[in-house]
């Protein structure tokens, strides 16, 4: 193995990371605006509403993220009145192409994750809010989309790490991300070995910063219940130990 070619090749693996990384926040941001409304229609009891939300995230998480992407990249130039309207500008663009698709694949998965997470807020909290006289969106905007959020959370890291690996098949519609620019250079120096491994070792990288980033995030957002339940188990403790007094107390 050469170990030289492991390092020079990073710089410009490097600048290929920088295009998967734009690409993959562009995609996870725009993904759960899409998904926070259709998430709620899709946790709706109306049929009307959560069966088209319904049909639309079957379609997404049915079907391979690679042919929507070639649906979306090349399928769009055989229409004519596409080629012919605005559209156009921004669909013969791959990164548009491979955002869009993205978006739409990562807003699918999303839409199931907060889905889950409404649905397990507990009844209890959301009978409170009405008996406090909140509407419909105040009691969603302040009991429970941060239940759900604070919930769906550990799901939705991994969807996102999901999606920073999925951004590589941005690559088979000539965008030079980092897997891109892995083939590029591989073309040049036939050393296929030694150009993956650094291209794994950039992906590694990534992932450990956004795994990091997402517990940090978790314990924040879930300290209040860490002391809940250190409150509760010194209450116990103390409990068992008067409770064992008195029983010595008794024997004696």
């Amino acid at each position: 193995m050469n170990w030289h070619l492991i390092v020079d090749v990073l710089p410009p693996l490097l600048e290929g990371a920088l295009l998967t990384a734009q690409l993959t926040v562009a995609s996870v941001l725009l993904g759960f605006v899409i998904a926070l409304p259709l998430s709620l229609m899709r946790a709706s009891t109306m049929t009307a509403l959560s069966h088209p939300v319904l049909l639309y995230t079957f379609a997404f998480r049915g079907t391979p993220l690679l042919v929507q992407l070639f649906l979306i990249y090349y399928g769009a130039s055989q229409i004519e009145w596409i080629r012919s309207s605005f559209a156009w500008a921004i669909l013969k663009e791959p990164f548009w192409c491979a955002l869009i698709a993205f978006s739409l694949n990562n807003a699918a998965y999303t839409t199931e994750i907060l889905r889950g997470g409404i649905r397990a807020v507990p009844r209890g909290e959301i009978e409170a809010a009405k008996a406090l006289g909140m509407s419909y969106t105040l009691r969603t905007r302040r009991i429970v989309l941060p239940i759900a959020l604070r919930l769906s959370l550990p799901a939705y890291a991994n969807e996102v790490v999901l999606m920073l690996k999925a951004s590589s098949l941005a690559s088979t519609i000539t965008m030079m991300e980092l897997t891109g620019t892995a083939r590029k250079i591989v073309a040049q120096t036939f050393s296929p070995y030694e150009v993956f491994i650094s291209a794994a070792l950039i992906y590694l990288g990534f992932t450990f910063v956004l795994v990091h980033l997402f517990g940090r995030l978790e314990r924040h957002i879930t300290v209040h219940q860490r002391r809940v339940h250190a409150e509760s188990d010194s209450r116990d403790l103390a409990q068992g130990s008067q409770e064992k007094l008195a029983i010595e107390k008794v024997a004696r």
